[in-house]
């Protein structure tokens, strides 16, 4: 069987002296918590299964139910950006691109890079590195994609939900796919997931918080919120397309961001 995950290696190849030095009861307590064995199966189970082929196996291994209104908010033609609120970390991901493969036939996700650790996924992920500079192939990458016909999924929020101001929500997403969607003429299509991760995400998160921990402790926790929602049913509702030129000069682009994002929130 391949190890596609391996927390051992991983760690090994992280820059984090903190990492390094856990004791190997931890790290295996760890791998029980990010389910590895159960990942490692899923991934060798579906080893022929690639790019949008791949998705709709996943939910079917998690079990989950689906709920979608406004489905007949997709537009004819694919060629816009879908942005979406990021409350799971991976679960509104794997629906975002199966909804969107499985009506266009195609699409690319802009993804951390993390997401290539299973080849499974490489066909649709365009990676960036959301904690760090990209390299000129990922930002080259980026231009071509702008530039296709390919329908492309996206959380300009670029991280999970956090608690902010005593509810779960994103943080202030990114401008930069306002400049794209008016410099490459893509609506942006919204989506809005219902739900949250489980207590144990945001008391870590908030504990490393206040102790000033810069790490983000709780991310090794989203492998377990996959398989939480195990069985579960999400709720996804689709607006209307956003039309590029809505983002005129009354507003900057990072302001345009955030009146997007108060409009996935509204659904």
């Amino acid at each position: 069987m391949v190890k596609y995950i391996d927390l051992d290696v991983a760690i090994q190849n992280s820059n984090s002296a903190f990492l390094k030095k856990m004791p190997k009861c931890v790290i295996s307590l760890l791998k029980k918590i990010i389910h590895q064995d159960e990942m490692n199966r899923i991934l060798n189970k579906y080893e022929d299964c690639y790019g949008v082929d791949f998705l709709p196996k996943i939910i079917e291994e998690l079990q989950l139910t689906v709920q979608i209104e406004g489905e007949e908010n997709l537009p004819a033609d694919g060629r816009c950006f879908f942005a979406a609120n990021h409350p799971f970390g991976f679960v509104d991901g794997l629906i975002l691109t199966n909804t969107v493969g499985k009506k266009y036939g195609k699409l690319k996700a802009i993804g951390n890079d993390s997401f290539l650790l299973a080849p499974h996924l490489k066909p649709i992920i365009a990676a960036v590195n959301v904690f760090g500079s990209n390299p000129k192939a990922y930002l080259l990458e980026l231009e071509n994609l702008f530039e296709s016909d390919s329908p492309i999924t996206h959380f300009p929020a670029g991280v999970v939900s956090r608690i902010r101001n005593g509810k779960i929500e994103d943080k202030d997403w990114q401008k930069s796919f306002i400049k794209q969607s008016v410099k490459y003429n893509r609506p942006i299509v919204p989506f809005h997931f219902t739900g949250r991760n489980s207590y144990l995400f945001y008391i870590i998160y908030l504990i490393r918080s206040f102790l000033g921990i810069k790490l983000n402790i709780e991310l090794m926790l989203l492998p377990y919120e996959i398989f939480n929602k195990k069985g579960k049913t999400i709720h996804v509702k689709i607006g209307k397309p956003i039309m590029p030129e809505t983002f005129d000069n009354s507003k900057t682009s990072a302001e345009w961001a955030q009146y997007v994002k108060q409009q996935v929130y509204s659904l």
